[in-house]
């Protein structure tokens, strides 16, 4: 059960997108395992969850050093990204996470702070229909570093007006609950309330 004492207790909510408010982590890896496969890198899906919340480029530059193949790391996240988008007919809401924002917003302010690009991030929210829902959606594109750095989670409670301690994080990936420490606030793992799917690879 979501602790409804510590949403109520908080000034402002910040919600991860990918694996909090969507069921997209499966899509995202089916989408990752084809692109990988057509440069012949290796992305095993445990090491695909352990860097949730990283910006795609920075993934694919990582993964092709330590792999020594060379890669158009920007041109390969945006093939990614379009096979990912080929797939979102299978993304599906997080009901028991999308249930707190509804039940808060218009009450105290609310957030959405992702790794993800700004066209992808907002793209699904759309599709679930909760785009509007929110006072600031903060992305890869908003900061310089990244999770586990705290700096998306900090912009967002600036942007929301609310001291970084009185917010309340929803998150579903380490790099996500560190970067949430890091900003001195509370913090809930989404995994603790819900399971994600799992999608067969073709």
């Amino acid at each position: 059960m979501i602790p409804w004492d510590r949403v109520q207790a908080a000034e402002a909510i910040i919600f991860d997108c990918d694996g909090t408010l969507v069921d997209s982590m499966p899509i995202h890896f089916l989408a990752w395992n084809r692109t990988m496969k057509e440069i012949g890198i290796e992305f095993p899906e445990d090491r695909f969850y352990a860097m949730g919340g990283i910006p795609t480029h920075r993934i694919i530059e990582m993964l092709a050093h330590e792999q020594q193949i060379l890669v158009d790391a920007h041109a390969t996240a945006k093939r990614k990204e379009e096979a990912f988008f080929e797939l979102m007919h299978l993304l599906e809401p997080i009901h028991i996470i999308i249930e707190v924002a509804q039940k808060v917003r218009g009450l105290k302010p609310i957030a959405v702070a992702s790794g993800g690009s700004r066209f992808g991030i907002e793209k699904q929210l759309r599709h679930v229909g909760i785009l509007d829902w929110f006072d600031t959606i903060v992305c890869a594109e908003d900061t310089v570093k990244h999770k586990p750095d705290p700096d998306v989670f900090l912009e967002s409670a600036r942007r929301l007006g609310v001291a970084p301690e009185k917010c309340l994080v929803f998150e579903d990936a380490e790099l996500g609950i560190q970067a949430a420490k890091g900003a001195r606030m509370d913090w809930l793992d989404v995994r603790d309330y819900f399971e994600s799917k799992r999608i067969a690879l073709d």
